[in-house]
């Protein structure tokens, strides 16, 4: 492969590091395992030494070897073997080995279909599948990528009377993926053999890795533009050879892991950017060495690329005689007006920050020479920064407060449109597959008003005559074919994502590292449970525990039950953190699918797809989402907001969220009064002064069983009050207009009860002309028929059953 030309397409631009062996910009030059062929310590040679072989010997082996077929088509192969021969034979060499290499077919130039066909019609492909599977010659990967070689793992297998190679074809058909994935674990391998010429047993896990990244390089050059073009070839087969015990046990578990080679060093970070002179890299060096013992690696790249990248290495470009850290000030102002622009065009966002960032390594250098004045005064300069640059860095950050305040302001009217469209078409996606898996093939039914048929493809055919599982696919009354278990479970972690955000208020990091053990409960002395779901600790490096609602433990439980809907416990996995560039400890995380052959853990990259898709489709009807996306964080702005504008107080909130200082908390709450949180401040400091200190002591049981008779309390007709713990009624009672009932499922008859009551006493009122009666009725009925609408809309969720536990065996 080292005559494969440089790609320009098909190379993903996230892809930015370049490695001289591989040929093209990537960012896996160099994981945890180094890439390189296998040696080879036997040469696999099934049929003796063919190099110098008869094409009539070649040729009758090739029919001998063909797998059980018809008389006429092992004839076929003898035939075509030798046509391929006599192709070769016209070319210089000693072996057909070194004619293969001097041809136009061995250089992947052309293709068996170019040598012409046979009497029957077909192309030559068939007698080159023979001599790589006798190991007559060793093909370039490129070759077999240009090829379309039906049946040759088959072939290759039964050729070469291996019985570890027949062992990791038993363990392929096994293994629990579909079968095209089962398919492409076998041809990867038998590729990789034939390529590399080795036997099954020199494979080694740096062989697999060297196959994936050469098969990628020749898929970028054929396949140009493609969206395919950019995968790894392997993984089904890393999974299936792992499994077997044929990588050593200190092998990662899957291809992404061995890829990713964890955080860089210090060097390699302020490498990534030119830095001429020698004394202030090693000046870096040594600051970002002392920086890192108080700062994690996430904030420690920012920092390097701040100071290293916009700081230092413009400084050079602008002045490459600067030689120290004593900036001229026209110099600065010049650096200063570059740095407020970025590359594109665009004025620069994070100005304050980098200013920030330099002022700080300034100062660091001055307080640090006091202690070391050997190793940092050399370097002691007057910081360029000047005091007024950061003049109104307060008022700036206000105005980025009030972006994010407009932001959710804008976002909260749209959430429940959102919310609605993920769960109708969870809901349409599920109840469609339970009827296409209960209808019998090539019948029709009827869902939502549309027609739909089951159908099986010509490739499930196959499948199903082969014994294997076939998905299940329907042909709605447009002619579309639909994968539905795929439509399914893309519908259900759409729904599942957007539900544990709006309800939990988790970052996203939190929410995709949310495992079983992260499920909790409480149990209170009258025996009622309550749920809590255990926040690991993300950005503020705290564990926090939150009471999970009625909604967000369905969510959770419907999630732990997909997982375990087979018998099986949730799968132990490791996770990626993307910050961080380590990998978690193997956990049974809960937001975790199986894409390909590959079960992982969803990143934040994935749901921000995932949002972004649901977006694009609600843009369609609703106008306002054309201009208008969601991410994660505003569900969690939108969650504070709501919280302490329903009467939580803050600090409360603060808790919940996990945020250390309660003035982050008042940036998030969009729509509160800064004068109320003020005063209730003030309150609180006045009430904690004169309170005596004896009485801050622990909650005594009299007490406790008050708190708790609070909630057995706010059980009433229809459901259960929602208003916080201490606080009266407001609402004298009002139920059916309070914001705070929560009305039971079981009591929704009782509704329908009140409003043709209502409905009664507004024909009378009508009839009397009483306006100020119709209009009070008006409202109480809007408010009952939202009310009911809702609770039916929760009890149609379907109700999530998770077994009885039973002791382990």
């Amino acid at each position: 492969m080292a005559d494969l030309a440089r790609p320009t397409t098909g190379v993903s631009r996230r892809h930015t590091h370049t490695d001289d062996e591989l040929g093209f910009a990537s960012r896996f030059v160099s994981g945890q395992i180094e890439a390189h062929p296998a040696a080879v310590t036997t040469v696999p040679r099934p049929f003796g030494d063919l190099s110098t072989a008869t094409s009539q010997l070649i040729g009758q082996l090739a029919q001998e070897a063909c797998p059980a077929a018809a008389a006429a088509t092992t004839v076929e192969h003898r035939a075509s073997t030798r046509r391929v021969l006599a192709y070769l034979d016209g070319f210089e060499g000693n072996t057909w080995q070194q004619r293969w290499d001097a041809s136009p077919l061995g250089r992947g130039e052309i293709t068996a279909s170019d040598l012409g066909t046979n009497q029957t019609g077909r192309n030559h492909s068939v007698g080159v599948r023979a001599l790589l599977c006798l190991r007559v010659v060793q093909p370039t990967l490129l070759v077999m990528k240009k090829h379309n070689f039906n049946g040759f793992p088959a072939q290759f297998i039964a050729a070469q009377r291996d019985p570890l190679l027949e062992k990791y074809a038993a363990h392929a058909a096994s293994h629990d993926f579909s079968w095209p994935h089962k398919r492409e674990a076998l041809f990867d391998v038998c590729c990789l053999l034939a390529v590399q010429g080795i036997g099954f047993a020199d494979l080694t896990p740096a062989a697999l890795l060297h196959h994936a990244h050469e098969a990628r390089k020749a898929k970028a050059i054929l396949r140009p533009g493609k969206k395919d073009a950019n995968v790894f070839a392997g993984r089904a087969s890393w999974n299936v050879l792992h499994a077997m015990g044929h990588f050593p046990a200190s092998t990662p578990t899957t291809m992404r892991q061995a890829l990713h080679r964890g955080p860089l060093t210090l060097e390699e970070l302020v490498d990534r950017h030119t830095i001429h002179n020698r004394s202030v890299r090693r000046l870096l060096l040594d600051y970002f060495h002392r920086r890192r013992s108080d700062t994690d690696y996430a904030s420690l790249v920012h920092l390097v690329r701040h100071v290293a990248h916009h700081f230092w290495a413009r400084i050079e470009e602008l002045n490459p005689e600067q030689a120290d850290l004593n900036i001229p000030a026209d110099l600065y102002n010049t650096w200063r007006r570059q740095i407020g622009v970025r590359n594109d065009g665009k004025p620069r966002i994070g100005v304050d920050t980098i200013v920030i960032a330099i002022r700080s390594f300034y100062y660091d250098l001055h307080t640090w020479a006091a202690d070391e004045p050997e190793r940092w005064a050399p370097w002691v300069a007057p910081c360029p920064v000047p005091p007024s640059e950061l003049r109104g860095l307060a008022k700036r950050r206000r105005r980025i407060n009030e972006r994010s305040a407009d932001r959710t302001r804008l976002r909260q009217p749209l959430l429940p449109l959102l919310v609605r469209h993920v769960e109708e078409r969870y809901d349409h996606t599920r109840t469609l597959l339970a009827q296409a898996s209960a209808a019998a093939i090539n019948t029709s039914f009827t869902h939502d008003g549309r027609t739909y048929r089951r159908i099986l493809t010509a490739e499930d055919l196959t499948l199903t005559r082969a014994g294997h599982r076939t998905p299940v696919r329907v042909r709605d009354d447009t002619g579309q074919l639909i994968q539905i278990q795929a439509e399914e479970e893309t519908a259900f972690w759409d729904w599942a994502t957007v539900e544990t955000l709006r309800h939990s208020g988790a970052r996203i990091e939190e929410m995709c590292e949310v495992s079983h053990l992260s499920v909790r409960h409480y149990q209170r002395n009258n025996g009622e449970m309550v749920a809590l779901l255990v926040i690991s600790p993300s950005k503020t490096d705290r564990e926090r525990v939150i009471p999970m609602s009625a909604e967000l433990f369905h969510v959770i439980a419907s999630v732990i039950r997909r997982h375990t809907r087979d018998g099986d416990p949730v799968p132990i996995l490791r996770r990626f953190d993307p910050h961080d560039k380590v990998w978690s400890p193997p956990m049974p995380f809960l937001f975790q699918r199986k894409i390909g052959s590959t079960r992982g853990v969803i990143s934040p990259q994935t749901v921000l797809h995932i949002l972004a898709r649901r977006c694009t489709d609600l843009s369609q009807h609703h106008p306002a989402f054309r201009s208008v996306k969601f991410t994660p964080h505003d569900f969690r702005r939108i969650f504070a907001t709501e919280l302490v504008n329903s009467g939580l107080p803050i600090h409360i909130g603060a808790t919940l969220l996990g945020h250390l200082n309660i003035q982050t908390t008042r940036g998030y709450v969009a729509v509160f009064d800064e004068d109320a949180i003020r005063h209730y401040l003030a309150h609180l400091n006045e009430r904690r002064t004169l309170r005596p200190d004896h009485e801050y002591r622990d909650v005594t049981s009299l007490e406790w069983g008050e708190f708790e008779e609070h909630f057995d309390k706010r059980k009433v007709e229809l459901g259960a009050c929602g208003r916080p713990y201490g606080t009266p009624c407001q609402h004298e009672h009002a139920c059916i207009r309070c914001p705070m009932l929560q009305v039971s499922p079981t009591m929704t008859g009782r509704l329908d009860d009140l409003e043709a009551d209502l409905i009664n006493r507004r024909t009378r009122a009508q009839a009397e002309g009483w306006a100020g009666e119709i209009e009070g009725l008006d409202l109480t009925l809007q408010l009952l028929r939202a009310k009911r609408d809702e609770t039916r809309r929760r009890a149609q969720r379907p109700t999530v059953n998770l077994g009885i536990p039973r002791p382990r065996e």
